[in-house]
C-alpha cells in the first residue's frame, strides 16, 4: 500500500481569489513506513506574496521568482502521486489549491477517493480537540521544535508521524524478524472470510503447552463443542 503524506504552502486561502500555489512537499509510505522518497518544490506564483501569508512561511516573492511555474512541475508531480493515497491534514484546503493549479493548466484532478484526511481521524479520535498539527504533535510526542516557520516538506514528514500514531502503523516497523512479516501477509492473504484463519506454516512450540482442564472437565468441553455442530471453529482448528 503505497500513500504520501503531503502539504503545501500558498499566498493565501482562496485560489478562486487569486492566491497561488508556493510549496509542494511530499513524503512516501509503504506499507505504513516511511521510504525516504520524498517530492519537494518551491512554485513561482507569478504574483506578489502578502504579508499574512510571508509570516506564515517565509517564502518571499523574490525568492520564488526564479522558481519553476506550477505547469512546468505538473507532470513531474502527478508521476510522484500515481495512484497513492495522499494523506493531508485539512484536504479540502489543499486539495483544493492542487486540483486549481492542475485544471487550470488542463491536468487531471486528483479524486477525493485518493486523500486521507488526517484532520478527520483526528477529529473522530479526539472529539474535544485541539487537533492542529502543532496539538497532535504534543498529544503524541513529537518534535517538532524545528517547525518555526510552515514549510510544506518538513510539514509532511511531521504529519507522517502523527498519521502513523494515530492509526498504529509504527507497530509494523518494529517487527525485527523479516519471516514474521511474511507470515503476516501470508495470513492476511491467505484469509477468505471475515474472521476466517489464513493458511500458513505456524512455527512449531519447542515444547507442548501441559493440558489445562483436567479429567471431567475435558469431558465436558468436549461435550460442549460436539453442541455446536460440524461447523464449530474449535473443530475445525483443534480446539
Amino acid at each position: 500500500m503505497r500513500e504520501i503524506s503531503f502539504d503545501t504552502e500558498t499566498t493565501g486561502l482562496n485560489p478562486r481569489t487569486g492566491d497561488r500555489l508556493v510549496e509542494i512537499g511530499g513524503v512516501e509510505l509503504i506499507n505504513h513506513v516511511p521510504t525516504g522518497n520524498v517530492y519537494h518544490v518551491y512554485i513561482n506564483p507569478q504574483r506578489d506574496m502578502p504579508e499574512e501569508a510571508f509570516r506564515v512561511h517565509g517564502l518571499s516573492a523574490e525568492f520564488l521568482s526564479d522558481k519553476p511555474l506550477f505547469e512546468q512541475v505538473a507532470d513531474e508531480f502527478l508521476e510522484f502521486v500515481g495512484d497513492g493515497t495522499l494523506v493531508i491534514h485539512n484536504a479540502a484546503f489543499d486539495m483544493g489549491f492542487i486540483n486549481f493549479e492542475l485544471e487550470r493548466c488542463g491536468r487531471r484532478s486528483i479524486p477525493n477517493t485518493q486523500v486521507i484526511d488526517t484532520l478527520e481521524i483526528a477529529r473522530r479520535k479526539h472529539p474535544t480537540g485541539p487537533n492542529s498539527l502543532d496539538a497532535l504533535c504534543s498529544r503524541y510526542g513529537i518534535d517538532n521544535s524545528k517547525r518555526v516557520k510552515h514549510g510544506a516538506l518538513l510539514d509532511a514528514e511531521i504529519l507522517a508521524e502523527v498519521y502513523l500514531e494515530m492509526i498504529g502503523g509504527k507497530q509494523r516497523a518494529l517487527i525485527l524478524d523479516p519471516d514474521e512479516e511474511d507470515v503476516l501477509s501470508a495470513s492476511a492473504e491467505g484469509a477468505s472470510e471475515p474472521g476466517e484463519l489464513g493458511s500458513f506454516n505456524a512455527r512449531p512450540r519447542p515444547a507442548p503447552l501441559a493440558a489445562l482442564l483436567k479429567g471431567d472437565e475435558f469431558a465436558a468441553h468436549q461435550a460442549f463443542i460436539e453442541g455446536m455442530g460440524d461447523s464449530a471453529l474449535w473443530k475445525k482448528y483443534g480446539g
